[in-house]
């Protein structure tokens, strides 16, 4: 991977991510999932990253993985091979958009296929230029879907909806992804930067901690019964009350005035 595989910049406390191999519609290859795992990672750990943005350039958001770009063990396959593979490959890109503390947006600009199309749907907001299509390509290969789509897909458009994508593999617009919920809005190719610009930069500007313990508790929330979710919402409430910006919340509704959050 050269350095411009993966575009990376911070700006206004937001990271922007950037999938650049517009050649091979940004099908992502081992160096380059290494590096967004990295660069996720980091943005949880810096306190001046506040935000996320997720994007690519040219017309593919991500066609998918880039399997020529994965590394040869130099033997024959053995049973584990592959199940090690998806653990450690693509399941550890979802997990670290799902598990990053900050909020991720996915400004899709084209094509997401296969992993590419879970990429996006793991993302907290997803935006979508009016051309991005969404396809769970994996039928179409004969190949079970990986990258934790069986796990998000029924979770954002229910169980009959995620068969239906997933058993048909067909190509699925940006205007129809949003209407089925899979799309927060979709906006002119344009646009879409701009958007994502305005979108992270707000909530650039809101309560960090509050922003992440509440992802954690949304992403838990089908996961578990009633009781448990109203223990992790109390505890979430209880370690959000000692940060600098619960106290700030509070103090400026009492002294009527808009609230300045740090991120702290």
């Amino acid at each position: 991977m050269t350095t411009e595989d993966v575009l990376h910049r911070t700006e206004g406390g937001v990271s922007w991510i950037t999938l650049n191999r517009p050649e091979a519609m940004n099908a992502v290859t081992w160096d380059q999932r290494e590096r967004v795992i990295a660069l996720l990672g980091e943005a949880s750990a810096d306190p001046g990253v506040r935000a996320v943005v997720l994007t690519a350039t040219g017309k593919g958001f991500c066609a998918g993985a880039d399997l020529r770009g994965t590394p040869s063990t130099g033997r024959e396959r053995v049973p584990g091979d592959v199940a090690r593979t998806i653990r450690l490959g693509a399941q550890r890109l979802i997990a670290a958009v799902l598990d990053c503390e900050k909020p991720v947006i996915a400004a899709v600009n084209g094509t997401a296929a296969g992993i590419g199309a879970h990429l996006a749907f793991a993302c907290d907001l997803v935006l979508a230029a009016e051309e991005a299509r969404f396809i769970e390509v994996f039928v179409r290969r004969g190949l079970v879907p990986d990258g934790g789509g069986a796990y998000l897909l029924p979770r954002l458009v229910g169980p009959q909806r995620a068969k239906e994508l997933m058993f048909f593999g067909d190509a699925l617009g940006a205007a129809e992804a949003a209407g089925m919920g899979l799309v927060n809005r979709v906006v002119p190719a344009a646009e879409l930067e701009k958007t994502a610009r305005e979108w992270s930069e707000r909530l650039a500007q809101g309560p960090t901690r509050a922003l992440a313990l509440t992802k954690q508790l949304v992403n838990a929330s089908l996961d578990g019964d009633r009781a448990t979710a109203f223990a992790a919402e109390a505890a979430a409430q209880e370690v959000n009350m000692t940060t600098r910006d619960a106290n700030e919340g509070v103090a400026s509704f009492v002294e009527r005035r808009t609230p300045v959050y740090r991120g702290l």
